[in-house]
């Protein structure tokens, strides 16, 4: 599951603990200088503005030292969490890596090794049907055979444009518009785009993760709804959440039906998987006859600060 990183101190907290650093030696042996010299008093009447200015050049000194000493103290510590922060980040991403293999592979043995299955058995089917001299029978299953292959292509092309799409260098939004351009030339459907600016918020690992999710809702459309038209909406859902619709005017069908006494998933599966590894929620809404619309709610990040030692608090790039 990928997870975002949280600070180990806020800010506010690491420059409290720096000042009481910087104040409290200094502080402390002024006090215990002047218990001291108030204690002695009576025996250096004539030298009290003396000690005193005494007590507050050694407390200055005493300030101006420990403050650089905790300055760079603080600084060293920065750089090491900052190198923390980077591996951790490294590790997040090859964990993203890890799971969006185990799902191409998923995917590509769940559909497009089941066509190519498909295929060979029709070609079996063909080739006993001409040896039967059917003529016509063996035409019909050549057409079949056809449109087995024009979906086997059409996977294949959505995964190559899946995986040539840059999200972390265009921004989600581009990303997407670059998509469903593709996606409305490739396959005469027609998709509306709506996003306001919440969708370009997210960590680029989120954001891929978002990206998969309304690429493979849109896949469905194209396999399974038989829709004149789809829409993409990425809205603000109250102050911290984001809001993914993906709808369609299709066919619909019965959230959990079964058909060939098998689970009918859509891909309904792994794109769940993928809102609960971001910590979202995932809805499935269809009727038959009356489209089908997949819901996902996401945690919008909140901004950090980035000023004083907000590093300590926050992994730097």
């Amino acid at each position: 599951m990928v997870q975002t990183h949280r600070p180990v101190m806020t800010h506010r907290r690491l420059l409290l603990f720096k000042w009481l650093m910087v104040f409290l030696p200094s502080v402390t042996a002024a006090v215990g200088h002047s218990l001291i010299e108030h204690t002695d008093g009576g025996q250096h009447t004539g030298g009290g503005t003396l000690d005193l200015s005494a007590t507050l050049l050694v407390t200055l000194l005493g300030l101006v030292l420990t403050y650089i000493f905790v300055e760079t103290l603080f600084r060293v510590l920065g750089r090491l969490q900052a190198e923390a922060s980077a591996r951790e980040q490294d590790i997040l991403t090859m964990s993203a890596m890890m799971q969006e293999r185990e799902r191409l592979s998923r995917e590509l043995h769940d559909g497009v090794a089941q066509l190519v299955a498909d295929l060979l058995l029709r070609l079996d089917t063909i080739k006993e049907l001409v040896e039967a001299d059917r003529q016509r029978e063996a035409e019909a299953e050549l057409e079949r055979l056809r449109g087995v292959a024009d979906e086997i292509y059409a996977d294949i092309g959505e995964s190559i444009t899946g995986l040539r799409t840059n999200v972390a260098e265009l921004g989600l939004i581009c990303a997407l518009q670059d998509y469903v351009d593709q996606f409305e030339e490739r396959h005469q459907i027609p998709v509306s785009l709506r996003t306001d600016g919440a969708a370009d918020r997210f960590s680029p690992l989120t954001a891929l993760q978002l990206f998969r999710f309304i690429q493979e809702a849109l896949t469905n459309v194209r396999k399974h709804a038989a829709a004149r038209e789809a829409t993409v909406t990425l809205a603000s859902n109250g102050p911290d959440r984001l809001r993914v619709v993906v709808a369609d005017d299709g066919q619909g069908f019965t959230p959990g039906s079964q058909k060939n006494g098998k689970a009918r998933p859509l891909g309904l599966t792994s794109m769940r998987e993928r809102v609960e590894a971001l910590g979202g929620t995932f809805q499935v809404d269809s009727q038959p006859g009356s489209g089908t619309q997949v819901t996902a709610i996401i945690t919008i990040p909140r901004p950090k600060r980035e000023n004083g030692h907000a590093a300590l608090a926050t992994p730097t790039g």
